[in-house]
């Protein structure tokens, strides 16, 4: 469920408007009509480039891989002023600055990142085992807005979420 709300949250919390990239061809269904596979198969419009409006877009994987959609998220990329990109469990070396979101979990159970990360409070009390931000448990309103494509309630999560845009 992490791995799925996280990019949304972090695509709300931008200082601006935001771009959400499935880059995971396991990746949920994310609600939207084009895919970034559709974008790979007839071009990317001048819209799909830039944004248009304020707010977050949701561009969901339909099944390629980034090494297939390199070229296209590139475009992405230059045009939106914030961009998540989803890559799912997997990892990839990509030619971005990634920050992962980690459940935070009693020594023994969780991950390390090598680097800086976002350690997801899940209510156990332990600390950061690295570097970077520990943020703190969503509201449920805040995951079901998400996740119904709607715009959540302002509340600790997403406040604590825009700090991450600092690091960019």
């Amino acid at each position: 469920m992490l791995g799925a709300m996280a990019p949304l949250g972090l695509a709300v919390a931008a200082p601006g408007p935001a771009l959400v990239i499935d880059l995971d061809t396991a990746g949920p269904s994310y609600f939207g009509a084009a895919s970034l596979s559709d974008l790979v198969a007839n071009g990317p419009r001048k819209a799909d480039i830039s944004p248009s409006r304020q707010g977050v877009a949701v561009l969901r994987n339909g099944g390629i891989g980034y090494r297939e959609a390199e070229d296209v998220v590139l475009h992405l990329v230059a045009g939106w002023p914030n961009v998540v990109l989803r890559l799912g469990g997997r990892g990839a070396s990509l030619p971005y600055r990634t920050i992962p979101v980690i459940p935070l979990l009693p020594a023994g159970l969780g991950v390390t990142a090598k680097s800086a990360a976002i350690y997801q409070d899940v209510g156990w009390r332990v600390e950061a085992p690295g570097p970077g931000m520990v943020i703190p448990v969503p509201r449920r309103s805040t995951w079901v807005a998400l996740s119904a494509g709607r715009r959540p309630p302002r509340d600790r999560w997403l406040r604590s979420l825009s700090g991450v845009w600092k690091w960019t």
